[in-house]
């Protein structure tokens, strides 16, 4: 009986990772793809049948996409505008996760309601508002817009509430009768116990303000306030479109996220882990 269950436990096993591994062959093509693309020429990239390795190994198509756009602007501006919608979101949803989780103030129910109820609501919904916003204040084919409108993440405040929310209390009591005051509780014993979970919204919130590409369209159109995503954007045309250097541009544009990757590959992986583990 024994025998037969680690048979079938092995025989699952073995399922599981044939599905992993053609989940990862799945989502690794279009990568490889893209960056042998980017060494082709447009007739290879365009030719039928399709051609998988190109002939000759041709680089240019990685300096025509530094000629045709200014990825160095592009670089700088993806990187403040990730920087400030990562740094802000992480603070000021830190503080209100707490607030909601342990401090009591009239409201406090309804309140985090309407944070959360905005998670319901697509996104392109409050790009209206949001660019009459930025006109009137005159921020419009600026830096500061790419990033002024999102220094709260509803999303944020709700995965660390649940995290505070798991805390024991003893230690916030011991902490005042300490003397710590609420903010002390916050900084020094609170934030320091859910650093996973700060890891995790870090991650989330760097790769998503790094791909962003329909505000960045909107609310910028100048060559020099363009972001990554949306200087790609630039390179493909209606009627033709170069697909060795779009495809290179693409190539450079992912690369920082893949370095940063390699670099903390054991904190994002336990940090998301962790997180998925707690939800």
């Amino acid at each position: 009986m024994a025998n037969r269950s680690q048979t079938v436990r092995r025989n699952s096993n073995w399922i599981l990772h044939l599905v992993l591994i053609a989940a990862s062959v799945v989502m690794i093509v279009p990568f490889v793809w893209m960056i042998l693309t980017s060494f082709k020429t447009v007739t290879e990239a365009t030719q039928i049948p399709v051609v998988i390795f190109p002939s000759h190994w041709n680089f240019s198509s990685y300096a025509k996409a530094f000629e045709k756009s200014d990825f160095t602007h592009y670089y700088l501006n993806t990187i403040f505008a990730a920087f400030m919608k990562t740094l802000f979101p992480v603070l000021f949803s830190s503080m209100a996760a707490y607030a909601f989780a342990r401090i009591r103030f009239p409201g406090r129910t309804l309140l985090f309601f309407l944070i959360i109820s905005v998670m319901m609501v697509p996104n392109p919904v409050f790009y209206t508002p949001q660019y009459l916003l930025m006109s009137k204040w005159g921020l419009v084919n600026s830096v500061t817009a790419l990033w002024i409108c999102s220094l709260v993440s509803p999303f944020a405040t709700f995965m660390l509430r649940q995290f505070f929310i798991g805390i024991s209390k003893e230690l916030e009591e011991a902490a005042i009768l300490d003397g710590c005051n609420p903010f002390q509780t916050f900084r020094y014993i609170m934030l320091p116990l859910v650093k996973s979970a700060l890891v995790a919204i870090v991650i989330i919130q760097l790769l998503w303000s790094w791909n962003e590409l329909q505000w960045p369209l909107i609310i910028n159109s100048s060559p020099d306030k363009l972001t990554l995503s949306s200087g790609l954007a630039t390179l493909v045309s209606m009627f033709s479109t170069n697909y060795p250097i779009l495809m290179a541009g693409a190539f450079m544009a992912v690369i920082p996220m893949i370095v940063l990757f390699f670099l903390f590959q054991r904190r994002f992986i336990e940090g998301v882990a962790f997180s998925a583990h707690k939800g």
